[in-house]
């Protein structure tokens, strides 16, 4: 069969379903020139199921990419920039496209380093075109010349390869790529971008925004059968988490190449640092022997933890014990290469966190704070006695080439992949059973049968009546400040479960871990250290007031109280409500604790599909308005006017919303009804997707 024949046999199923083809039809890396998004995980479970997913057409920006990046600029750099900038230019349900002269000079990898960052700036999706750069990179991978030349000839065909002209955007941002600079992002934000030299003013600002009265105060730490003298900014993490970075050979290898300079010059590592080393993959792992790096790299304190998610998810593991017991009084950080350093995700124990690239994660554990100006501070005191300064050990691009030149081969990429689909034997023999449904086990802690089906019946029309606030929020509420991440505090809701079913503390394991089971999860839900509810009286954390006794406790029991007297409840926050990554149980959780709408200012795409998705209504306030500009407090109980979505799309696209004070006073405003398809009506009207969906293989 030649390459026309395959091309053909490709399109055959749109011809087939009378409809052009599209590269949007197919989903894979962005970074690698095919259109691809994210969906929540409840959107994954009923696609699985065979539910197609629906969203309005967005509008599509092209991102104009001129010059070349500098020496010593790396993907990461300019992955942070371009979050900042599209923050900056309001991108938030946009496609992305990646346009200009200046796309021909990234390498592939440095293009899914920003295709990765998108939902930090509320994209849908970012997409850069397929060209020679990703024929290479699919011939560095081992893909044969025979797919490689269907791929470049099917594109062709098709008018998609490389860069193309007459393209008409909603609007057009310019970022040149020789402004590009070394860049990090933090304390709590990936698109609050800053350089090493203003690292100190950030992390100073970010003190007094944390009430920290004394920042020149010091704290006596005791390691082993030592004690170090530390102040505000010392560094309690130090992880190249698995990410973009951690697959990038050319970041990598750079972080390999600082470390070994250092260890030549023997710098020493902090014993303050946990340090964490989490390649993107085992073919990274190899690149780092195969170009002798490795050694350096432990010397300095990172050993290979583990290919997932780690640091990046809260899943570091602990940190020393004095460092814990210190964190409520001391300012502790992270520096780390993921992609989200949002509050308390991390750790509950560290109060900033800052992203960059890998290199400059091994040169801030060396100094081991963050308070400090490494362009023009030294990152240590070699064996000689002299100073050396960040510019002294970073690595040139030329130099990172040339480690790539001699050990990046496809071959690397075939023995890393090698038996990757396989599994151990362990796995192999699992006993999976032979019924066709799940064995609930009543006993497990891990997985649970989750009641989202209980309860659910349609209704034509959804209306909230005597609802109390759960939660008053403001500005930026990320997926992480909602949905259960990390080690499973030892006095939350969550161990106070465990330990009555029977588990040790040190088996508490991670939320992430027992995921599976709901009554942990949503124990979990809005429990993040660092969340800041007005209704919990300055108290910061999983807290709230329950206004049928009036005490201020933890958010979940507030829920159960409300439950128990059939008080449906509500959650009021600001703009951007739901940013960062997308998390099912962000939607999951509050739906169980009882949330029945969200009114916010304005919604990231993803949770406000996730809410529709559990049956929650997501609540508009009209541009301008606010809690604040409404005169709401949160003392209030809220009735919302039937929303009629018997057709699928509400009958009306405002709900009018009475929020009654204590003194009997009422507060009346509109909001618009953010249910955005007919099958996004569809799901609402019946409590969800997976309801719906249950409803769908009945029939």
């Amino acid at each position: 069969m030649d390459i026309s024949d395959q091309v053909r046999r490709v399109s055959e199923p749109f011809k087939k379903a009378n409809r052009k083809f599209h590269p949007a039809d197919t989903v894979v890396d962005c970074g690698h020139g095919v259109l691809g998004w994210g969906v929540g995980g409840i959107e994954a479970e009923a696609a699985a199921l065979g539910q197609p997913i629906s969203m309005l057409v967005p509008p599509v920006v092209s991102l104009r990419l001129t010059g070349r990046l500098r020496d010593g600029v790396s993907g990461m750099d300019l992955a942070l920039t371009v979050a900042q900038l599209l923050r900056a230019e309001g991108v938030v349900g946009t496609l992305v496209e990646v346009t200009g002269d200046g796309v021909q000079t990234l390498t592939a990898t440095q293009r899914a380093c920003v295709a990765n960052m998108t939902p930090e700036y509320g994209a849908t999706t970012t997409l850069f075109p397929v060209d020679e750069r990703s024929v290479e990179y699919l011939r560095l991978t081992g893909r044969s010349d025979a797919q490689i030349e269907l791929i470049r000839s099917y594109l062709g065909m098709q008018g998609v390869f490389g860069e193309t002209s007459g393209r008409t955007y909603a609007r057009e941002v310019t970022l040149d790529l020789a402004t590009v600079e070394p860049s990090l992002a933090g304390p709590s934000r990936p698109h609050d971008r800053v350089t090493p030299a203003g690292l100190p003013e950030r992390f100073s600002k970010g003190l007094a925004a944390h009430g920290v009265k004394d920042p020149a105060a010091r704290f006596d730490v005791a390691l082993g059968e030592k004690s170090v003298s530390l102040g505000h900014g010392a560094i309690a993490i130090a992880a190249i988490t698995s990410c973009t970075t951690a697959t990038d050979p050319a970041m990598m290898v750079g972080a390999g190449i600082l470390a070994k300079k250092a260890v030549e010059r023997e710098l020493t590592p902090k014993p303050w640092v946990k340090k964490v080393l989490a390649p993107g993959s085992r073919v990274t792992s190899l690149l780092l022997e195969r170009a002798g790096l490795t050694g350096a790299l432990r010397k300095l304190g990172f050993y290979t933890c583990g290919f997932g998610c780690m640091s990046c998810i809260g899943n570091s593991g602990d940190i020393p014990e004095s460092l814990k017991e210190l964190s409520s009084s001391m300012e502790l950080t992270s520096v780390l290469s993921g992609n989200r350093n949002f509050e308390g995700r991390i750790s509950p124990y560290v109060s900033q966190n800052y992203l960059m690239q890998p290199a400059l994660v091994v040169a801030y554990s060396l100094v081991g704070t963050v308070d400090v100006d490494l362009a023009h501070q030294a990152v240590g005191v070699g064996a000689d006695g002299s100073e050396v300064m960040l510019r002294d050990i970073m690595p040139t691009n030329e130099e990172i080439a040339a480690v790539l030149d001699e050990v990046l081969t496809p071959e690397l990429f075939r023995e890393g992949s090698r038996g990757l689909f396989e599994g151990s034997s362990v796995w192999r023999d699992i006993d999976a059973g032979s019924s066709d449904t799940f064995a609930w086990d009543e006993d497990s802690t891990y997985v649970r049968r989750a009641p989202y089906f209980d309860d659910a019946e349609h209704r034509d029309v959804v209306e909230v009546r005597g609802a109390r606030a759960l939660a008053l929020l403001g500005d930026f509420v990320t997926t992480d400040h909602i949905s259960p991440a990390g080690a499973i505090a030892p006095d939350s809701p969550a161990a106070r479960y465990l330990r009555e079913h029977g588990v040790r503390p040190e088996d508490f394991n991670t939320y992430g871990s027992r995921r599976g089971n709901h009554e942990v999860m949503m124990r979990g839900t809005f429990a993040n250290v660092k969340l800041s509810n007005a209704l919990a009286d300055g108290r910061k954390g999983g807290w709230t007031r329950d206004f049928i006794d009036g005490e201020v406790k933890s958010i979940f029991d507030a829920s159960v109280d409300y439950a128990e007297h059939g008080v449906p409840l509500v959650v009021v926050a600001g703009k951007l409500y739901g940013s960062g990554s997308s998390r099912d149980w962000a939607g999951k959780g509050p739906a169980l604790l009882g949330v029945r709408a969200v009114i916010a200012q304005s919604f990231e795409r993803i949770h406000r599909s996730n809410l529709v998705q559990m049956g929650v209504l997501p609540l508009q306030l009209k541009e301008g308005e606010s809690a604040e500009t409404l005169g709401l407090d949160g003392t209030e109980t809220y009735d919302v006017s039937p929303v009629d979505v018997s057709d699928g799309l509400p009958a009306e696209r405002t709900a009018t919303v009475t929020a009654t004070r204590q003194d009997g006073t009422k507060i009346v405003f509109e909001c618009v009804v953010r249910v955005d398809t007919p099958m996004e009506g569809d799901y609402l009207s019946s409590g969800g997707i997976l309801p719906y969906v249950l409803d769908e293989l009945a029939e």
